[in-house]
């Protein structure tokens, strides 16, 4: 289970010779692929035949359960819906306490990422608290706006997640995997790491929660969870690999999107084809995510991308074409200014005994 809390630890030391990329996978990681292959489909076409809103929850939870965790039990499905319920308890209780003040909403916010990020550093239920954070940060922000609905939020949520728990264990049993897979062993953190870690992903995500919410960017869906994404390592040279490979990852789900609405053209109507489309695109991007063997690299930032397009934004009166655009820039713009935030909170943590990373 730990295994998930490694996928965005820093990937090498600064100045280690870099890996190079493989070109095929094993048996067990072309069970996986289609593992998530299928999970993100299964996802996306139950939301768009019963035409329940928020599809991007249908469409990238699958991804997140499959393309995060090597493997599926008990105790990954039970973190994945407790997650979900935590997020609902906490949004409810900070939108009726401290909905008529900013500044106790900033704080409420600011004392859940730091219980997240915390039980994220010393806490073997890594994927509950780190899908916590995700959530809070997304339907907090869009659920302030005129005409969005948090009931119809939570319930989008829980429908995803349990949809995306109930393919997965039915994709594990179609789909095996032939060999037990290896975890490796988390490293053991000081108190004074595991606070640099709490107050690096808490006040980011924080920040990034204000800094929407000010200039009022209810059209950056995908900037936001990057800049939260990007902030699982919890350390400075974590975020900064992280980063890159979240903009190059973007850069190339939005040119394979792009591609796909040149390709649909017209016939985006038909939902059958909209689905062979998603389930090709996926397979290139989970590919290259599963041989980069990284974790949080940038065939996983594909991924995602790909799943935030075909289900946020891939309607028959919309155009892909500028919601790439758009998605490509707003991330680049909005990693660039959370790494130099997170350049100078580094250094001040530095400086002080108890929350010094070292």
């Amino acid at each position: 289970m730990m295994f998930i809390k490694r996928l965005f630890s820093s990937s090498r030391a600064a100045g280690a010779p870099s890996t190079p990329l493989a070109t095929q996978m094993s048996e067990q990681e072309s069970r996986r692929l289609l593992r998530i292959a299928f999970g993100c489909c299964i996802g996306f076409t139950i939301s768009k035949v019963m035409n329940w809103p928020y599809g991007v929850f249908f469409t990238v939870y699958p991804i997140l359960l499959l393309g995060m965790v090597p493997v599926f039990n008990a105790l990954i499905a039970w973190q994945f819906v407790g997650s979900v319920l935590i997020n609902i308890v906490e949004i409810f209780v900070l939108r009726s306490l401290f909905e008529h003040s900013a500044l106790l909403m900033t704080l409420g916010v600011f004392a859940l990422f730091a219980v997240h990020f915390r039980f994220m550093a010393r806490s073997s239920h890594f994927l509950m608290w780190t899908m916590g954070v995700v959530s809070i940060s997304v339907m907090l922000h869009f659920s302030s706006y005129p005409g969005a609905s948090l009931s119809d939020m939570a319930m989008a949520t829980a429908l995803a997640t349990l949809i995306a728990i109930i393919s997965a264990a039915v994709l594990y049993w179609l789909i095996p995997d032939k060999a037990p897979v290896n975890l490796p062993t988390p490293p053991a953190l000081s108190s004074a790491q595991i606070n640099h870690r709490m107050l690096m992903g808490a006040v980011l995500a924080t920040l990034s929660f204000v800094v929407f919410q000010i200039l009022d960017l209810q059209d950056s869906l995908s900037a936001q969870v990057a800049t939260v994404l990007v902030l699982f390592p919890m350390t400075l040279q974590g975020t900064v690999s992280s980063a890159l490979n979240r903009a190059k990852g973007v850069a190339l789900g939005c040119a394979i999107g792009i591609s796909a609405q040149f390709l649909l053209y017209d016939l985006i109507q038909f939902l059958p084809l909209v689905v062979l489309t998603l389930f090709a695109t996926v397979l290139i991007t989970a590919r290259l995510h599963l041989v980069e063997r990284a974790g949080s690299g940038m065939g996983f930032g594909a991924l995602t991308t790909i799943g935030i397009l075909f289900g946020q934004y891939l309607q028959p009166n919309a155009d892909i074409l500028y919601s790439s655009m758009y998605r490509l820039s707003s991330v680049v713009v909005a990693l660039a200014i959370l790494l130099i935030a997170a350049f100078w909170l580094d250094k001040l943590l530095d400086k002080f005994a108890l929350t010094r990373n070292v």
